[in-house]
This record gives structure tokens, sequence and C-alpha cells, in this order.
């Protein structure tokens, strides 16, 4: 995937995997209860989050 992603092949990603996304993504979604939460730079919304549920997933697993 990494290798597709840095080919710029456009992919649709769900995954946990924090740091993955952080890697190759170009831009980050976050859902609760299938609502987008939070979105933007895979960089910006993991390190400061606006949202009280995306600092709660990324405190839990990071």
């Amino acid at each position: 995937m990494r290798d597709l992603a840095q080919s710029g092949m456009t992919m649709l990603v769900v995954t946990h995997e924090i740091g993955f996304a952080r890697e190759v993504g170009d831009l980050l979604c976050f859902m609760d209860g299938g609502v987008v939460v939070e979105s933007g730079l895979p960089r910006e919304v993991i390190a400061s989050p606006r949202e009280a549920r995306t600092r709660a997933l990324l405190e839990a697993v990071l």
C-alpha cells in the first residue's frame, strides 16, 4: 500500500493504524457512528485534534 500511495494512486483506506495514516495519507477523516467528526491533513489532525472524540481515540491508541 505504501508503494501504491507513493506512486500517486488514489485510495480510500479505512484503518486504525494511526502511524500509517499519518505517513501516507493526504487527508484524514475521523468518523464516529458513521459521521465525520473531524478531517484535515493527517499530521495536523493527529498532532492537534480539535474535537474531544478525536482526542479521546488518539489518547487511547497512541
